[in-house]
């Protein structure tokens, strides 16, 4: 089965929801202090959900006006990090991503999360959208105090990109875990979403980045 083709109307809808996240993510990057550039990431998240029309909030959500709920910005979650060889490059692995949607992902690497993680996760290239980095997370908060399904950090084919460590492009990325976010699904089953895999569920409470309250 064949997903409906997209209006025009959706189509330059979510063109500019994808540009306007990627804007987000530009500033974000070029603010050299992380505290004042996870602000100004919040702002720009409520605004874009409160107002665009793409937005995954359901018109009559409360969360339009207050803004989504998020821990207090911790320092000790921000980590410059080397991406290590994965265990198997060669592995293949597709997500179901709704009724008919299958999302397909290749290892990149690993990344070694220190304490208060403490643990490695895989970094993933989507096949789809032209490719891009991916890397979501699933800890010990899932199902009570974040979305069951995990939250999202990287996922550069729709703008979502921390960048690399500065002067270290190529060789480390910045994983800074008080930029997780919520995926669509989590706001309304309406959307697809692939969820976090193994490689990518902690044990740790990772008490950083959105919330469900």
């Amino acid at each position: 089965m064949t997903e409906p083709a997209l209006g025009a109307r959706t189509a330059l809808e979510l063109a500019d929801w994808r540009r306007r996240v990627a804007s987000l993510y530009a500033a974000v990057r070029a603010e050299a202090d992380p505290r004042t550039a996870h602000e100004l990431w919040r702002r720009g998240r409520d605004t874009l959900f409160a107002e665009h029309p793409q937005s995954a909030l359901r018109a009559d959500d409360p969360l339009r006006s207050t803004g989504l709920p998020l821990w207090p910005y911790d320092p000790a979650y921000r980590f410059e990090l080397p991406v290590l060889a994965p265990p198997d490059p060669d592995r293949v692995l597709e997500l179901p991503s709704g009724e008919t949607g299958i999302t397909t992902l290749r290892p990149v690497g690993v990344v070694e999360l220190p304490d208060p993680v403490g643990a490695t996760v895989t970094v993933w290239w989507l096949e789809q959208y032209a490719g891009g980095l991916f890397l979501p997370l699933r800890d010990g908060t899932a199902g009570v105090e974040s979305y069951g399904g995990g939250r999202y950090l990287l996922d550069t084919a729709k703008g979502a990109d921390l960048g690399a460590a500065p002067g270290r492009e190529g060789d480390r990325l910045v994983v800074d875990l008080n930029f997780l976010y919520h995926p669509s699904c989590r706001y309304d089953d309406a959307w697809l979403c692939p969820l976090a895999p193994p490689d990518n569920t902690v044990p740790a409470r990772v008490e950083a980045g959105e919330r469900m309250r």
